[in-house]
């Protein structure tokens, strides 16, 4: 198989720019502020229902310890309760920010899903439970703010904008050439979150979609040191 190339986006006012990275390697230096309290965010009426591999409104609600692991998956340290956050108002490259920052956070949890059946790594399969949670978190934003969630409808592995596409196949192939492969393209992405999620911060006004952004910049961090970042 050959080499795939690395395909990272940052989101940066709303507008996604694409890097083209060759090889496996891939830097950030991202300005990280303060960080929000990470308790865990609550269950949403969204879900990702891995049985039938699709996601959609009509899908059980979040099973973050469906399996009865401890770990990164199976706690709610890295999110907490927003309904009580006070909510704001949004431009529009805020809007199409968290559009994408729900489908970023459809990205990781896709890959560790395709990961963990590859390699059987139990690390894959806790992760993919969190970032279960961050996406439910980022789509009860977008319900609040009474945006079309991208991610709906969308089976694994299948995103609505193209860069997010390009990113997810890339990292994919990647990963499927060996189990180091794989865990550099999960550091890939963390990264990838971490500053894509710090730059949203920063340029976010409303209340409530900075907490989340800060909680969920918190646990990439957690989860850039589980892959050995």
């Amino acid at each position: 198989m050959r080499k795939a190339t690395i395909i990272t986006t940052s989101i940066v006012g709303g507008v996604v720019a694409v890097a083209l990275i060759a090889g496996s390697s891939f830097a950030v230096g991202a300005k990280v502020g303060h960080i929000a309290n990470t308790a865990g965010f609550s269950q949403s009426g969204h879900s990702l229902e891995r049985s039938d591999r699709m996601m959609g409104d009509e899908s059980p609600s979040w099973k973050t310890d469906r399996d009865g692991r401890g770990g990164h998956g199976s706690d709610h340290s890295e999110t907490g309760e927003i309904s009580g956050l006070d909510s704001g108002t949004l431009t529009g490259e805020q809007e199409a920010t968290l559009s994408l920052m729900a489908e970023e956070e459809k990205v990781a949890h896709d890959l560790y899903i395709e990961f963990g059946d590859l390699y059987g790594d139990k690390v894959f399969g806790n992760i993919a439970n969190a970032e279960s949670n961050h996406l439910s978190a980022v789509q009860t934003l977008l319900e609040r703010y009474e945006l079309t969630d991208p991610t709906v409808g969308q089976a694994v592995g299948e995103f609505d904008s193209e860069s997010m596409q390009e990113l997810y196949d890339s990292l994919l192939a990647q990963g499927s050439e060996s189990r180091d492969g794989a865990y550099e393209a999960a550091r890939t992405v963390e990264k990838t979150d971490i500053r894509d999620l710090a730059a949203a911060a920063d340029d976010a006004t409303a209340p409530d979609v900075i907490v989340v952004y800060e909680r969920l910049l918190a646990a990439s961090e957690k989860h850039l040191t589980a892959f050995g970042g």
